[in-house]
């Protein structure tokens, strides 16, 4: 008989939830921490490359595409497996997480205290941050391994006979309720025998516009796919003052949520001459932040298409041709931290699954914003327009922490 093989099944879900104004109970009464006082910008600036080299390798592979990830939620799950790692699988992991300068306890720590402070985002705001792992019963996992994911990610961890038929519905309906019923499942009903863990992170976000649209002025008007077809589509118009920035090749703006500027939808729109795969050709962890320095405050008129879509991916090819390979590799993987070795048992990831759902309308985002390399402009305009009639990049952002929340592409509203 072949030695078996336990097969980690590692997995990140993220969902952005908005269009009704939140006003929550006081942290203390929802059982959170209190924020951190500060954020470690060595790991916001992790997340962030981390952030750029995932979606350029999604961009790639699904060229054309809509597409909408969690940086945040996948970074938080990988986190998490990152504690079981040993040897060439942790130094590839935090290669590709973009850690490899910080130690495991200083990485922990800096996740804690960023999920703190995310967690209390604003009044009119909601955004939940949730982990738990499951683990097929009567296996020797490793306490340390368990004992961090308790203490730095408030994991939830329970134990299921997985050959139970009801087991995946245990941990769907975990899922389920962590995303208010937007995503219903990530684990299939037939559990693969050989899997023996799943690490889950479920992100909830809530967000009402600061500004909302006039449905009164919500009118059918055409967006133009990259290949030219015109497609009738539901447009939101606006006037008002925004925090804009503008270059040869591509417009700018930001679109607040709630009372203040703490978190806000950036919406790339490039311009007819160019692309949106020009533009993404462009875009990495470096001109993000040149482009986030340079916004301003300026009257405009936008007209945004309401959208609403579903987004689901597997992440172990995109995160092997990153350098995670050897994660994936059921003979060469090493997560001794996580779970004793053996000769003829060895624990490795098998897959990493994300799916993610989002809806813009006019009052705010079912789914839970930029810089420039260089500013290239000799004076603004007074007045800008922008009709988002064309595929466009978009990300939810934390201005607080500089923290990427959501990112994605829209080529088909």
């Amino acid at each position: 008989m072949n030695a078996r093989r336990w097969i980690f099944a590692l997995v990140g879900t993220a969902i952005a939830l908005g269009a009704f104004v939140y006003f929550g109970a006081q942290d203390s009464a929802l059982g959170l921490p209190p924020p951190s006082e500060e954020v470690d910008e060595e790991l916001v600036a992790a997340n962030t490359r981390f952030a750029f080299n995932l979606f350029t390798e999604l961009s790639r592979a699904e060229p054309g595409e809509n597409i909408f990830i969690s940086p945040t939620s996948i970074s938080l799950a990988l986190a998490m497996t990152y504690n079981g790692a040993d040897g060439q699988t942790r130094e590839a992991m935090a290669e590709v997480l973009q850690v490899a300068d910080m130690d495991l306890e200083t990485v922990n720590r800096a996740f804690a205290e960023l999920r703190t402070i995310l967690q209390n985002p604003d009044p009119a705001l909601e955004l939940d941050i949730a982990n738990s792992i499951w683990a097929r019963e009567g296996l020797p996992f490793k306490e340390e391994f368990l004992q961090r994911n308790q203490q730095f990610y408030e994991a939830v961890i329970e134990e299921l006979d997985f050959d139970d038929p009801d087991a995946s519905s245990i941990i769907n309906n975990w899922v389920k309720e962590q995303t208010r019923d937007r995503i219903e499942s990530i684990v299939e009903d037939d559990i693969d025998p050989e899997t023996v863990m799943f690490l889950i992170n479920a992100i909830y976000f809530n967000g009402h516009w600061g500004q909302e649209f006039d449905p009164e002025q919500t009118e059918d008007a055409s967006f133009f796919t990259a290949d030219g077809t015109d497609m009738t589509r539901p447009f939101m118009h606006q006037t008002d003052t925004y925090r804009y920035y503008e270059q040869d090749d591509f417009q700018a703006v930001a679109l607040p949520y709630g009372e203040g500027d703490r978190m806000s939808m950036y919406i790339f729109l490039p311009r007819e001459r160019s692309s949106l795969e020009d533009f993404l050709g462009g875009l990495n962890a470096e001109t993000w932040s040149q482009h986030m320095a340079s916004f301003e405050k300026m009257e405009g008129d936008i007209s945004l298409p309401r959208f609403t879509f579903e987004y689901e991916t597997g992440l172990k090819d995109t995160l092997a041709a990153l350098g995670m390979e050897v994660a994936f590799d059921p003979g060469k993987a090493d997560f001794g931290a996580m779970y004793p070795t053996s000769p003829s048992e060895n624990l490795y990831i098998e897959d990493v699954k994300h799916k993610t759902f989002i809806d813009v309308n006019e009052q705010g985002t079912e789914a839970a914003a930029v810089t420039s390399v260089e500013m290239g402009i000799v004076s603004l305009p007074q007045k800008f327009q922008m009709d988002m009639n064309r595929p466009f990049f978009f990300a939810i952002y934390d201005d607080l922490t500089g923290t990427i929340l959501f990112m994605g592409s829209l080529a088909t509203p």
